[in-house]
């Protein structure tokens, strides 16, 4: 479908395939495997990766996501798996071997740290975190360091990366850049394809699904020269062929699905496809809507005297507000904010919270409030939590489609309790 279409459209026209009922919607496939009409169809689709085999690597109604997230994020091609986890995982595993090194944002999303420090080290894949700008991370490059690895907006600190200027820097060196787009909301906020990043990863868990319901992951890329420089897309396979050859610019991509999907076994059911296919549909209204709730409940906070502090991109306060006027459509639905008496006060207001729920996810339909310092992040160091830019005083909220004036309301009785 044409690229000059905008997203609204993109997301409700894509990914709609061609079924012998003519059905409008998206049919759901639960099947396991596929039937071939004779021999050389069987070894074709096999060698090529051509067609359907068998529905842990390919599913009509999963092969209709990627399609769909291929079109919202302007990527080549785009692998679904279980869960965010599975696509960085796999993301990620597709692109280093034991002795080469990863270089880290710090503050990054705590299964990524999690990802990083506790399996690729136990593969003798080294990781150096450094902070999001070009100059920083050009600092610990070196000839092993095989890709940069950040968040387009870092949770819950909510800093941006120098995009552009670590694109360049991963041109000029031959690193992958890689971009955990989450808080991107599928390419509606953001997409770091066309600032130069190589790949996107996503969890589908959160913007994409939108309701809370399910768990989901995807990888995404782009067109370029850079897997010429990476040698297991040069160099023949123990199967005999050359990926880059067989596959060309999605090489990456078939990677990926291999590693994830025909090895890893880290497979999207197609349920869960269907309904973060439906989730897409409603993307931009919701992610438009929560965040002008968002921006607004930011800037009611700032005034309240019980509030220390507020961190929110569309603040002019943001340290990185420049950026996210530069980069952002609009300003994204997850606010910070400190309440004055540190923990205590947090917990006093947690207690009497209403409208809100407490619960560990960002991007639902619901708006959703956190303390980070005792959950996502609990399990850090002390050091660590405040380099990731969390506090005791910290609460986070994910704010999703009420009525902003109740979420004001349900925010003032709370506040009032502190």
């Amino acid at each position: 479908m044409g690229k000059d279409l905008e997203y609204a459209t993109l997301a409700v026209q894509t990914g709609l395939p061609e079924n012998p009922y003519d059905a409008l919607g998206l049919p759901i496939y639960p099947v396991a495997a596929y039937q071939f009409g004779s021999l050389e169809e069987g070894a074709d689709r096999f060698a090529n990766a051509t067609g359907y085999t068998y529905s842990r690597l390919q599913n009509p109604t999963v092969a209709a996501l990627e399609e769909r997230l291929a079109a919202l994020e302007g990527a080549l091609g785009a692998v679904a798996l279980s869960a965010g986890n599975a696509a960085t995982f796999a993301a990620l595993l597709a692109l280093v071997k034991t002795g080469d090194a990863i270089v880290a944002s710090p503050g990054l999303f705590g299964g990524t740290v999690g990802l990083l420090n506790n399996v690729f080290s136990l593969m003798g894949v080294e990781v150096r975190y450094a902070a999001p700008e070009a100059d920083a991370v050009r600092a610990v490059l070196d000839e092993r360091v095989r890709v940069i690895f950040t968040e387009s907006l870092a949770n819950p600190a909510l800093t941006l990366p120098d995009l552009e200027g670590l694109a360049a820097l991963a041109e000029e060196r031959g690193v992958a850049l890689v971009v955990d787009n989450t808080f991107g909301s599928l390419g509606y906020l953001l997409r770091p394809l066309e600032h130069g990043a190589h790949v996107v990863v996503h969890s589908l868990t959160k913007w994409a699904s939108g309701h809370g319901s399910v768990l989901g992951g995807a990888v995404l890329s782009r067109e370029t020269e850079l897997w010429q420089r990476y040698p297991q897309f040069v160099n023949p396979t123990p199967q005999g062929f050359v990926p880059l050859e067989r596959f060309g610019a999605r090489c990456y991509l078939e990677r990926v699905r291999n590693l994830g999907l025909q090895l890893g076994g880290m497979v999207l059911s197609p349920f869960n496809a269907y309904l973060i296919h439906q989730g897409l549909e409603t993307l931009a209204l919701r992610a438009e809507r929560a965040s002008r709730t968002a921006h607004r409940l930011a800037e009611w906070l700032r005034e309240h005297p019980k509030v220390a502090w507020v961190r929110y991109p569309g603040l002019e306060d943001h340290p990185d507000h420049a950026r996210a006027r530069k980069y952002l459509k609009h300003f994204g639905t997850i606010l910070t904010f400190g309440v004055k008496g540190g923990m205590e006060a947090a917990s006093r207001l947690l207690r009497a919270i209403r409208l809100l729920r407490q619960a560990p996810n960002v991007g639902d339909a619901r708006t959703l409030i956190l303390h980070p310092w005792t959950t996502t992040h609990g399990r850090l160091p002390e050091a660590a939590r405040r380099a990731a830019g969390v506090a005791p005083e910290m609460l986070r909220i994910s704010v999703g489609l009420e009525d902003p004036a109740d979420l004001e309301a349900a925010l003032g009785e709370a506040l009032e309790a502190v």
